[in-house]
């Protein structure tokens, strides 16, 4: 297995079965199972975040 790649604010993780799903950051299951890593890719940066990340405040700003 490897490391959880963030696509678009979801994690894609590969599960021992060698299955690839497209997770939460707090790791809940939100698509697949997919074939490849490439295939959870295209489908996680179509999704969009329900509750967007909070905005930076301070001098970090962006």
């Amino acid at each position: 297995m490897s490391a959880a790649k963030s696509v678009n604010g979801f994690l894609i993780n590969q599960v021992k079965d060698g299955q690839w799903w497209v997770a939460s950051v707090a790791g809940e299951n939100i698509a697949g199972p997919f074939p490849s890593e490439a295939l959870a890719i295209e489908v996680a940066s179509v999704l969009e975040l329900e509750h967007p990340e909070p905005k930076r405040r301070g001098k970090d700003k962006n």
